[in-house]
């Protein structure tokens, strides 16, 4: 039976973990390794300056005060008794299309599985904010690309980042695997000042201005379709160094 770890960034009392476990459920044995406490926008980050502190909460469940990498790096080298088949993170109650794959704790915990040689999956559902999220129909949605990640694997260093529009099942018009497009907000940073006068900036809000590239994550979900866009761990501009080292010195 496939050992499955799922994880998020929301934390490990989130319905959309509870709702992913349960799907995932279905494919092999879920052990859940989450943040104590929302995690979100944290990236990638480590704790590195302070002890991690880990309580199991019940059979299978254990809650990490750190991030969504600490997560997946603790669960699977100290609290897991084998090496997970799959990694799993989300669900995300909001979309992680375009640049905001960034800033995703819920993508970097499936980052940090494909690091560690692991076939990994984030899970979000394209719910606007104040918006019911059916986390059921994205749930169902994840189970089925797990289960054939499971089956056929995925291509070397590469996690899939999957985006299920917030739809009942029945208006998704299917899924499409996609590019990652671009986004920025505008007036993301509102300016504060406290009962003493101080000024302060607050990250946050804003208004998203989507670009409107074809066959793009950004595009598929707005038209209705389940996203699914293959992440490559290799950052590289492959076509610029082709270029650049022509220019280099003998």
């Amino acid at each position: 039976m496939p050992l499955i770890m799922i994880s998020n960034d929301d934390g490990v009392n989130a319905p959309g973990l509870r709702a992913l476990a349960d799907a995932m459920g279905s494919l092999g044995r879920v052990v859940v390794v989450a943040p104590e406490v929302d995690n979100s926008a944290v990236s990638h980050s480590l704790t590195m300056r302070r002890p991690l502190h880990i309580r199991q909460l019940a059979a299978g469940i254990f809650a990490v005060d750190g991030t969504p990498a600490d997560c997946v790096m603790i669960g699977v080298n100290k609290l897991l008794d084998s090496r997970p088949d799959l990694v799993v993170s989300g669900i995300n109650p909001g979309a992680n299309l375009g640049d905001d794959i960034n800033y995703s704790g819920t993508v970097s915990a499936a980052r940090e599985g494909t690091m560690m040689g692991i076939p990994s999956l984030a899970v979000s559902l394209a719910a606007a904010d104040g918006e019911g999220c059916l986390f059921a129909v994205a749930a169902a949605r994840a189970r089925e690309v797990a289960a054939e990640i499971l089956e056929r694997g995925l291509p070397p260093d590469t996690l899939f980042n999957l985006n299920v529009p917030n739809r009942p099942a029945a208006e998704i018009k299917g899924r499409r695997y996609t590019r990652q497009g671009r986004r920025h907000y505008e007036n993301a940073i509102q300016e504060t000042f406290d009962p003493w006068g101080r000024r302060h900036f607050w990250i946050g809000g804003g208004t998203p201005r989507w670009s409107k590239a074809s066959e793009t994550d950004v595009q598929a979900v707005a038209s209705g379709y389940v996203s699914i866009t293959p992440i490559h761990l290799d950052m590289t501009n492959h076509r610029a160094l082709e270029v650049l080292q022509g220019t280099n010195e003998p």
